[in-house]
């Protein structure tokens, strides 16, 4: 039983099975704990979440759109990355990052910041891995009464595996895929005694793509200690170390067209594997300590109280040599640019929750207090290279001369604080309704220095970030809902370094969402849901596509869709997760223009059968309609158009006993040839070719 809840926002330190299907036991023997199960899962569809409301509830009860990806759906697709995860999840669309980060774009908001580590603010720019996970909840919509400022289109939230105090166990596992890419990992849980448990998760990873001159290496280690101190009061102590090196790769370029001001650029053709880079040069390592403290309490039976600490530690830096315009007709060159860009952040939050389960007037009620303080340092700098040379795309060689990155562009200092406090209250009326409502109150503090031109910025905001859903339920198993939310971001940017003399005199970007879905159980292990939403930016902001280093404030974008989403299990052999998404992005206003990296179509269906206890085989399918790579303004300026795409997986699973499994994953069945994702115009990623993976996991 785990000692420790997988899902940390919870108000409320419970015991849970060890696994979904143990639900009913009790810990500690018979005068342990009632057995409340904390975000339950069964196989690949879950049932409740802490995360959306920071309260144990069910998923039908949540009034906006959550997909969870169990980690058996993680394993059985092999998935490595958050990008990996992302790109099987309908309504959000996986970004280049430059070569050294996750980014995302959910409902047309492009991110580097939203996510989010058991509920609490994990926004530094790196590679998240998933070797220490128990499942990936992506919310959609505005978040800010629960996570506070960002989260305009929606969060990622990772929840972490836990400590388990009833068994002692060790999994190992080790892959190694076609390109020469390996990796194994550890998974130890030992009981303390009665009252603690440790877990343990370490990996190593070596990093192969497709792409020339593509390597790396990260590793990660994971320990977790839980406790339970006895008279309602519980702790628990993790820290992980992450390392993390590999070769920054910004794809390839776009090819000129004509006329330059109003015409569709196309990616470049042909140079799938081409690294328009320098090796060597071309780097970015991450060196992250990060230590969090959470301690429950419950002083009632219907009374729980918990606070969490975080302390993170992050010195990251990274090295680019890019294309940093199309190739020109006339003589296929394209100019290469280039920058080192380091930081150095100090995050320390705290969040603490309390959870009152009372009646009044008949009518149930869980009131959630919480508050939250943070306070996050930041140092960065931005050395750019004063060589700017011009290479031929056809036949390319790397050049025989340096890129010395040493001309200052940017230097800035900045300490942000703030402190948070919100109410929310779930009422039930009878059998039928549920509302949920609240608000919080945001005060977001950031000073700072442009250590360049010794010029000081600064910019206080407040903020209130109300929520309200109606839920319906004409059945036990079913529930409509619509729902009301918003949220905020503020001038600073996702990593505070954006703020200018002239920036900090503008109000933050504002998100208003406006949903209606339907979520029903259809049977025990499997379910569907539907939503139609409308996302409004105002005061909105984006990359110059003519200049991405400088941003541009254009007014007030819309986004209005679909979604569907179907997991489970439809038969006791054949397990799915799947959905479509159709997004219309575009300025309020013109609906020519718009908005970058949101496909009006997306659709993924990933499949597990079963054919008996010790074999199995998956199939899975993603599809993308065109992407534009940039803000496409049409007779303003050209942009590039990512062509639509389908790719094919397949996977093989044998289980010869209960101690060993073995798998096979093929990527890109049919060899495909795709550009995936994009940071703008002129960096598009390539998608990868036909490739194996080949997994083995050992339990002892």
């Amino acid at each position: 039983m785990r000692l420790f809840p997988a899902l940390l926002t919870s108000s409320a330190l419970v015991l849970v099975p060890a696994s979904p299907a143990l639900a009913g036991e009790t810990a500690f023997g018979a005068d342990g704990p009632e057995i409340i199960v904390t975000g339950k899962w069964e196989g690949y569809k879950a049932d409740n979440s802490v995360t959306a409301t920071k309260t144990d509830t069910p998923l039908l009860d949540v009034p906006q759109s959550i997909n969870v990806i169990t980690r058996e759906q993680l394993d059985d697709q092999a998935q490595h990355s958050i990008a990996d995860v992302l790109r099987y999840v309908p309504g959000v669309t996986v970004g280049q990052g430059e070569g050294n980060r996750d980014q995302i774009t959910l409902r047309g908001q492009n991110t580097t910041a939203d996510f989010f580590l058991d509920g609490v603010r994990d926004d530094v720019q790196y590679y998240r891995s998933l070797y220490n996970l128990e499942r990936v909840e992506v919310l959609k919509g505005p978040y800010a009464m629960i996570f506070g400022r960002g989260g305009g289109g929606g969060i990622v939230n990772r929840v972490q595996k836990s400590p388990e105090a009833e068994t002692f166990f060790v999994e190992g596992m080790a892959s190694l895929n076609s390109f020469g890419a390996w990796d194994v990992s550890a998974d130890l849980n030992a009981p303390l005694g009665s009252k603690a448990a440790l877990r343990l998760n370490a990996f190593r990873e070596e990093l192969r793509t497709h792409r020339d001159h593509s390597d790396g290496e990260r590793h990660a280690i994971n320990p977790y200690l839980a406790v339970d101190l006895g008279g309602g009061w519980k702790a628990g102590l993790s820290y992980e170390y992450v390392h993390d090196d590999r070769v920054g790769d910004r794809g390839v370029p776009s090819v000129e067209c004509a006329p330059a001001a109003t015409c569709i650029r196309a990616p470049l053709s042909g140079h799938r594997d081409t690294f328009y880079g320098v090796p060597g040069i071309n780097r970015t390592g991450l060196e992250a300590h990060i230590a969090k403290l959470r301690i429950d309490a419950e002083f009632a039976a219907n009374l729980d109280w918990s606070t969490t600490l975080l302390y993170g530690d992050y010195d990251k830096y990274y090295a680019n040599v890019y294309p940093n315009s199309v190739v020109r007709l006339s003589d296929r060159t394209i100019e290469l640019d280039g920058y080192r860009d380091d930081t150095a952040r100090e995050n320390f939050i705290v969040q603490s929750n309390l959870v009152w389960d009372i009646e009044l007037g008949g009518i149930g009620n869980k009131l959630l207090l919480g508050f939250e303080y943070g306070d996050q340092q930041t140092a960065n700098s931005r050395h750019i290279s004063a060589t700017k040379p011009r290479i031929n795309v056809d036949g390319f060689t790397f050049p025989a001369f340096a890129f010395p990155f040493t001309a200052l562009n940017r230097s800035t200092v900045s300490d942000v604080k703030f402190v948070s406090a919100y109410l929310q209250d779930q009422i039930h009326i009878g059998d039928h309704i549920d509302v949920v409502g609240g608000i919080r109150y945001d005060r977001f503090d950031i000073r700072g220095t442009n250590l360049v031109t010794a010029t000081p910025f600064t910019r206080v905001d407040e903020k209130w970030s109300p929520r309200i859903g109606v839920i319906f339920k004409p059945r036990q198993e079913m529930s409509l809902y619509a729902s009301y939310s918003r949220s905020f971001l503020p001038r600073s940017g996702d990593q505070f370094t954006g703020l200018t003399p002239t920036t900090q005199n503008l109000e933050p970007e504002e998100f208003t969402n406006y949903e209606i879905g339907a979520k029903w159980d259809i049977r025990g292990g499997l379910s569907l849901t539907a939503a139609l939403f409308q996302l409004d930016r105002t005061n909105s902001t984006t990359p110059d596509p003519a200049n991405p280093a400088n941003t541009i404030v254009f007014g007030a974008t819309r986004t209005s869709g679909a979604e569907i989403a179907l997991s489970g299990r439809i038969t006791s052999q054949w397990q799915v997760n799947g959905g479509y998404s159709y997004q219309d992005a575009h300025l309020r206003g013109n609906s020519a223009v718009r908005v970058a990296q949101v496909p009006r179509h997306q659709f993924s269906l990933w499949n597990r059968y079963d054919f008996s206890p010790s074999f199995g085989a998956g199939i899975g399918v993603i599809h993308q309609s065109s992407q534009w790579a940039a803000l496409h303004n049409p007779g303003v300026s050209s942009a590039t158009l990512l062509p639509a795409f389908t790719r094919v997986d397949l996977a093989l699973f044998a289980k010869p006993s209960d101690r060993f499994e073995v798998q096979l994953n093929v990527e890109n069945l049919f060899d495909t040839t795709y550009f995936s994702d994009a940071h703008n115009n002129n960096n598009i990623t390539t998608g990868a070719p036909l490739n194996a993976r080949l997994t083995v996991r050992i339990k002892l």
